[in-house]
């Protein structure tokens, strides 16, 4: 079914949006034309649907992505904030720059020359999940990212557990 969304996103079926979880690291190939598989475990936590939106991060150099409920999820936090400049901002970073990308049964897609170029992909692609939404990295600059979040996190673990027992 084909129903447009905020944002002009075409309808895909999806899971309700909590259940989408992306986990995991994986590396897959990417050949000449740009066709890397997405994981197995992403595709399960897709429930079927064989689209996933892609768009360049704007604050790190890898791209980000995820299902239609993401994207659901993100028109609503943006319905809900009201108008104004900063509203396009995320409107034009996120819609404006997404991608929808088919898979076929086995996972393979496409990525486009300009995504690619954008997290200097080449001939490997990690995929990262990070809960309702996955990043794809360079593998090199990943372990280097990695690094910088294991650091951060260890100093501020605390706040993780703040509260955890109530």
């Amino acid at each position: 079914m084909d129903e447009p969304t905020p944002g002009g996103i075409r309808h895909v079926p999806h899971r309700k949006e909590q259940e989408q979880m992306f986990v995991g690291t994986h590396i897959n190939g990417v050949d000449a034309k740009g066709r890397t598989s997405v994981p197995a475990v992403f595709r399960a936590a897709l429930s079927g649907a064989r689209t996933v939106f892609v768009w360049p991060s704007f604050p790190s150099p890898c791209l980000e992505g995820g299902g239609q409920a993401l994207l659901e999820s993100y028109a609503r936090r943006l319905d809900n904030g009201g108008g104004g400049e900063l509203r396009e901002d995320f409107e034009h970073a996120i819609f404006g720059d997404a991608h929808m990308l088919d898979f076929d049964q086995t996972g393979r897609m496409v990525l486009p020359e300009a995504l690619r170029m954008h997290a200097g992909l080449a001939e490997q692609a990690a995929f990262v999940g990070l809960g309702p939404r996955f990043e794809i990295w360079n593998p090199a600059r990943l372990e280097q990212r990695r690094a910088e979040a294991r650091e951060r996190a260890g100093q501020r673990r605390a706040l993780l557990h703040a509260g955890a027992g109530s």
